[in-house]
């Protein structure tokens, strides 16, 4: 959903009339007026390795409307925050840019705007540039002349190019905002010209990396499937585009009001997930080198006070904790829009992360001075503070939904915690428990961003295990490890699962590196939830873990152990799914039918395997996420309680003979995030093959 304006200062939301009306999360209330908040406790692991922080992380657009696009003080500014990855030329403007002209017709393009004062730009901010190549009315020979004069003429080094920008908008799903001159519209017909993109662009260098654009799952259009397509977007532009692209491009803008749009970020994990299930299943061999950019983001209200700051270092943290490469706000400068209050703050419905300087069409309202930062920019600031390339993101989890945690570790061995207040007039105690870690006994270095603060505020106070986070703030502690960490011994590399089932599966590793001492063993961990649980140990590096349960995804670590006791950071994680049993007295097929985004139709087949008739059948499952329901059903007794669905037989159908009886049943579903299929079924308790 690219917002782009039409003039320098008016935005136009092209596509905001395509925002689902996704369910509510259920409701988080704050304490009763007057009432003192219960502590909440925030758990960090330490052990629980996600991903390394990448040198792409934080991410910013610009666009060509921009007239301070290049300038010094912009570009010191991004500077200042941390920004390491610069896009280009905005949004939906892409599709209509031709970068030899620097003309954009039927929408403005402003002075200084052109591709060599970008780069300028992003070499003054030390980012790299992503560069978007215009699908929707340019050609493959123009998109391989940019990279020659980027990388040949010019030797900007340019590594970063996207086909298009949100191109299923194109009107092939009934909704058009994205320019597409292309008389066949369809996903197929994408996916064919990307490869003609990639094959023409890569003739000319042979470095770079070419990515395709994919949908967010649970969000328009993601499931929908149209025309002769083979099925929905992201299937049909993997299917037949997957062996030629380097990377896929996501963009998220969460809708709804500013409590549900920050409860949204829960969706991350699930939908991190799905994409790289869809990855690994249609982009044929060598999948898992497919990398994962989200290059568009912003909150649903707020947008530039303080829900825009939280959501930005929430879902920054979120993503980049799944291993993306490049979290990318929308946008540096962007125009004012709708004003009103929020939290006490004057919003200006600007989309940027720093002041435009305008005003309302009648000048009732005017924005602050031009760049001012607005909440979302020290939002990225605080990331900057957080997280830094390198570091390896680590566990961390709460038991009050309106309070959000993240951790990273350093390659120094300290610890930087990242604590979120989501509540706009309710301040919380928290009281912080480390595994894998032991703080020194000193005071945290402290950064606090109040609501309504002009800035992150820097400190040492308190200490490691306590605090209390103003509402609506967001507080990042950076804790010394007690003791000499020196001399531990290196994590083990990547682990990999093979050989699979519904019960076993073998997890190798490369070795770790010897520290001060040899190493003595290797210790495979599970994460569940904030806490590590142990699956094994070994002196190898391969280990085969039992007593997994059917259909369930599993994330583990490695670490090592020397002889001396220390243990190394963890390895980077491993997440892989059970599967179904080879053979059972039952079998199930889920398929869903038709798709509209937020729901579907599905059926269930069932058939009795065994050598026994069946007399009455019920049907179990439970659903990955608690914004997954079954709405209706026929053919069976529906029922659904917490996650767990429960289906039993009718009259009609209760008898399942012997030897391959069958039967099928059907509901309406429904989801307001990402859509995870269901992993297991247990037919009167007996977990059912699958297929």
């Amino acid at each position: 959903m690219s917002r782009t304006p039409s003039t320098p200062r008016r935005v136009t939301a092209y596509a905001a009339s395509l925002l689902l009306a996704l369910a509510a999360p259920a409701a988080v209330g704050p304490p009763a007026a007057g009432a003192a908040a219960d502590p909440v406790t925030v758990t960090v692991n330490a052990r629980a390795g996600l991903a390394t922080v990448p040198d792409t992380a934080l991410g910013v657009n610009h666009a060509i409307w921009d007239e301070q696009l290049g300038s010094t003080e912009t570009s010191d500014l991004l500077r200042a925050a941390g920004v390491t990855m610069l896009r280009y030329p905005g949004g939906s403007y892409a599709d209509i840019y031709h970068w030899r002209t620097h003309t954009a017709p039927g929408g403005y393009v402003a002075p200084n705007t052109d591709f060599d004062t970008f780069m300028a730009a992003a070499r003054r901010v030390g980012a790299e540039p992503m560069i978007i190549a215009n699908y929707g009315t340019g050609t493959p020979a123009e998109a391989a002349e940019w990279v020659r004069y980027a990388n040949v003429t010019k030797g900007y080094d340019a590594r970063w190019w996207t086909v298009g920008n949100e191109n299923y908008g194109n009107g092939h799903y009934g909704s058009a905002w994205e320019a597409d001159d292309h008389p066949d519209k369809s996903a197929s017909q994408y996916a064919r010209l990307v490869v003609e993109y990639a094959d023409a662009m890569k003739a000319v260098d042979p470095d770079i990396k070419v990515g395709a654009v994919l949908t967010m799952p649970g969000n328009w259009p993601d499931g929908l499937t149209a025309g002769a397509d083979p099925g929905p977007w992201n299937q049909t532009v993997l299917s037949l585009a997957g062996p030629k692209i380097d990377f896929v491009d996501v963009h998220w803008y969460p809708g709804g009001t500013a409590a549900e749009s920050l409860a949204r970020t829960s969706h991350l994990p699930d939908a991190a997930w799905l994409l790289r299930q869809q990855i690994a299943r249609y982009a044929g061999p060598d999948a898992g080198r497919i990398g994962i950019s989200f290059t568009e983001l912003n909150v649903g209200a707020g947008q530039n006070t303080q829900p825009g700051a939280l959501f930005l270092a929430d879902a920054y943290s979120g993503l980049l904790e799944q291993g993306v490469f490049t979290v990318q706000w929308w946008n540096t400068h962007n125009g004012i829009g709708t004003v009103s209050q929020v939290a006490g703050q004057t919003d200006y419905g600007d989309f940027g992360l720093l002041s435009s300087g305008g005003c309302t069409a009648d000048g009732s309202v005017c924005e602050p001075p031009f760049n001012t930062p607005f909440a979302p920019y020290h939002g990225l600031s605080m990331m900057n503070l957080f997280a830094r390339a390198g570091d390896q993101f680590v566990r961390a989890a709460t038991d009050q939904p309106l309070v959000t945690a993240h951790a990273a570790r350093r390659p120094d061995g300290s610890l930087a915690v990242l604590l979120l207040n989501k509540d706009p007039d309710t301040a919380y105690p928290v009281a912080i428990d480390y595994a894998g870690f032991t703080p020194a006994d000193e005071a945290p270095t402290v950064h606090t961003l109040s609501n309504g603060a002009d800035g992150v505020a820097t400190g040492r106070s308190g200490d490691a295990t306590s605090r209390t986070l103003p509402p609506y703030s967001l507080t990042t502690l950076v804790l010394r490890p007690a003791g000499v960490v020196a001399g531990r011994p290196g994590a083990p590399g990547r682990p990999t699962a093979g050989a699979v089932t519904d019960r076993t599966a073998t997890i190798t590793w490369p070795p770790a590196a010897p520290g001060g001492a040899p190493i003595a063993k290797y210790e495979v961990y599970r994460q569940h939830g904030a806490v590590s649980e142990q699956l094994g140990e070994t002196a190898r590096t391969s280990l085969t873990v039992g007593n997994l349960e059917p259909g369930t995804r599993y994330t583990v670590n490695v670490l090592a152990r020397d002889t001396a006791g220390r243990v190394s950071w963890s390895s980077p994680p491993l997440t892989f799914a059970t599967g179904s049993p080879a053979a059972s007295t039952c079998a199930v097929r889920f398929h869903p039918d038709t798709d509209w985004g937020n729901g579907y139709v599905a059926t269930v087949d069932i058939v009795n395997t065994g050598p026994s008739a069946i007399d009455g059948w019920t049907l179990t499952w439970t659903w990955p996420t608690n914004w997954q329901q079954v709405s209706s059903g026929w053919s069976a007794n529906w029922s659904q309680a917490g996650t767990r669905v429960t289906a039993t037989s009718t009259a009609d159908n209760r008898r399942l003979a012997a030897g391959g009886g069958s039967t099928s049943a059907g509901f309406v579903g429904a989801y307001s995030g990402p859509n995870v299929p269901p992993g297991a079924f247990r037919l009167n308790g007996t977990v059912c093959a699958t297929g």
